[in-house]
């Protein structure tokens, strides 16, 4: 760690006649690993010792890793500065990056096969060819990984700035990537750049307002924001997006956005930290980094009065559906003004889980109505989880269905390994795609093709329909049956629910019990739909069951269905002695009627550890088998928040 005083000269002589002040030195010690992956700790505790007013996020970011304060030149967008990063991703297609030491690493670092996977067939043909054809290199890739300590990500694992983002980026973090696209780190709040280098920055801050809506998408920011800032005020700075409504944007929808940034020349991109990134991080495991973050928030976010060299104002209420014309990215259109251009498409796209939701949603319309697509129509997922999760949920399916084919996850597509059907080189032919490049031959290595870049959702429809003659916010489309019909805008969850596992087991809560009131089941309505409701709004209530409540195979569930639906405690008439200790596990009270003939609970009855009945009140005893370890277990929450007490 730079020594504090040396810091403070060194950032006054970086920033000029800036004025500053330091915060107080907060002497906590965190221990939060940085990832699943790696032993390195966050030290966000550190961020005190720095000044931190009025600077924008990514100075407090790039200012906290100087290599060398005493020698190193700080000419704003002149001098390249040498940082020390956080951790280092290198992808199948570069040499090994120099982070080594003679024996080991000397920082965290990762390998990600993803550049060498073409895209020709669909995702098994695909990846069991390049494994066939790259074997020497996944072995070296792999064996080298294993002598200087790297992490190593096998082909077909995923994208390498998606799989960064699943399980390394974290708010506040300095990364170094050979993948060009690194600067999606920036919708967690990290300053993520390429190994172009990193000059001392101008910050361009970009402030949102209004909410999106309709069939605008996190896709039309950034072509919007292509379009004012073009590459010649792009190169070279960091952009910054911030305002009250950074938040109205899914954390995936971020990494749209920083993800193109890159083309338009800039260094970087960076929201601050924020709701979305919580959720995010909180949804992918990664609750202890959140929580963290939630304690050190006002480091990661801009200060108040802070300076941008530019400010640009972007209303989301306002922004229209775009496309951008082929060539650069920076030639922004409304959807309106383009469709005269093309007469003849081919499509593909790939993106996140929620993108690949609304993806889905276009083609559950058109398939409804009889339609599939008139033109080639190819998906990427960005990684194995967000494969495996749209096969879960049926997006894959369905998007096979319209007639998409879904490739392997990895880069093809966007590097110039897209085999387009029917197409010889040096032929016209214009394709459209949610890619964030569209220079001459990057996609397909066609000199000839030219590709426009628009939203997934968009492109979709634009798939279905065939041409470029149709605006999905306006234009109505032909059913099988003849009749008209218009697209209606998509909407999609921003990750997966923990389907499969204890929510969704969860709506099994008592769907066989019958109820005593009428003998019926479920009479009342679903008994997780009411429970939902009670959890919703803070109300408590108990399950009373007679001598068969959890027996068999189902004990488990009998415990942790109203534990995940805060059931605040069980009475049971009788519960069998093989699974009294799962509702103790899962920090229920567990109790039986001293009395069989006590159960006189009503429907309409109100429980403290005593019944109230609407008629006069009776005090019925209850037994418990709880030992001393089973009453910590309860105090504590559960057996297992039990087991994090001792830990600590």
């Amino acid at each position: 760690m730079v020594p504090y005083s040396l810091l403070v000269t060194w950032l006054q002589k970086a920033l000029g006649v800036r004025q500053y002040h330091v915060a107080s030195v907060l002497c906590q010690q965190a221990k939060v690993a940085m990832s699943h992956f790696e032993p390195k700790y966050i030290h966000y505790d550190l961020l005190e010792k720095n000044i931190n007013i009025p600077l924008t996020l990514s100075e407090k970011i790039v200012y906290r890793h100087p290599d060398d304060p005493t020698s190193q030149e700080t000419e704003q967008g002149g001098t390249y500065l040498q940082q020390w990063p956080d951790s280092v991703t290198m992808q199948d297609g570069w040499p090994r990056w120099p982070c080594c030491s003679s024996s080991a690493v000397t920082m965290p670092s990762t390998i990600h096969c993803d550049h060498l996977i073409e895209a020709q067939l669909r995702s098994e043909k695909d990846l069991h060819q390049a494994k066939d054809i790259n074997h020497k290199v996944y072995n070296f890739l792999a064996t080298e990984s294993v002598k200087y300590g790297e992490s190593f990500w096998k082909p077909g694992s995923g994208i390498i700035h998606q799989i960064i983002l699943e399980n390394y980026e974290d708010p506040g973090v300095l990364l170094i990537g050979t993948d060009s696209h690194t600067p999606n780190g920036g919708s967690l709040g990290g300053i993520c750049i390429g190994v172009g280098g990193l000059k001392c920055p101008k910050v361009i801050g970009v402030k949102l307002m209004g909410s999106l809506s309709g069939w605008t998408s996190p896709k039309d920011v950034i072509l919007k924001v292509a379009g004012i800032l073009t590459m010649k005020d792009g190169t070279g700075a960091i952009v910054e997006y911030h305002g009250p409504v950074v938040d109205s944007i899914s954390c995936t929808g971020m990494v749209t956005i920083c993800n193109m940034g890159l083309e338009i020349g800039t260094t970087t991109s960076v929201f601050h930290y924020n709701l979305r990134m919580k959720k995010y991080l909180s949804k992918t495991c990664q609750a202890d980094v959140a929580n963290l973050a939630d304690e050190f928030k006002d480091h990661l976010v801009p200060d108040p009065g802070c300076h941008y060299d530019q400010l640009i104002e972007v209303n989301l209420s306002e922004l229209k559906l775009h496309i951008n014309k082929p060539f650069t990215p920076d030639l922004a259109h409304p959807v309106a003004e383009v469709g005269k251009v093309a007469e003849k498409e081919e499509c593909c796209t790939n993106s996140s889980y929620e993108d690949m939701g609304c993806s889905a949603g276009v083609a559950k319309q058109a398939l409804a109505h009889g339609l599939k697509c008139k033109s080639q129509f190819t998906i990427t997922p960005c990684s194995e989880q967000i494969c495996a999760s749209i096969e879960q949920d049926g997006y894959a399916q369905t998007l096979r269905d319209v007639g998409g084919i879904v490739l392997a996850n990895a880069c093809g597509p966007c590097i110039g390994q897209l085999h387009i059907k029917d197409i010889k080189k040096q032929e016209k032919n214009i394709i459209v795609t949610s890619y964030n490049r569209n220079f001459m031959g990057h996609n397909d290595t066609n000199l000839e093709t030219h590709a426009f870049i628009t939203s997934p959702e968009t492109v979709t429809a634009l798939a279905i329909v065939g041409t470029f003659m149709f605006n999905p916010e306006t234009n109505y489309l032909t059913g099988k049956d003849g009749k008209k019909f218009k697209l209606e805008a998509p909407d999609a969850d921003e990750l997966p629910q923990f389907r499969g596992h204890l929510d969704n087991i969860s709506n099994n809560l008592l769907s066989g019990a019958i109820n005593i009131e009428n003998g019926k089941a479920n009479s009342f309505g679903p008994f997780p739909d009411t429970a939902r409701y009670y959890k919703k709004y803070g109300i408590s209530w108990v399950v009373t069951g007679d001598e068969n409540y959890g027996k068999g195979s189902s004990w488990e569930h009998a415990a942790l269905e109203p534990c995940h639906l805060r059931g605040p405690g069980h009475h049971h008439q009788e519960l069998c002695q093989d699974s009294r200790d799962h509702p103790k596990r899962q920090g229920l009270l567990p109790l039986t009627f001293t009395d069989p003939a006590d159960n006189k609970i009503h429907l309409v009855d109100k429980m403290t550890i005593q019944i109230h009945h609407q008629a006069p009140q009776e005090i019925i005893l209850l037994n418990h088998t709880f030992n001393e370890t089973e009453i910590e277990w309860f105090s504590a929450g559960s057996a297992l928040y039990r087991t994090k007490e001792l830990q600590q």
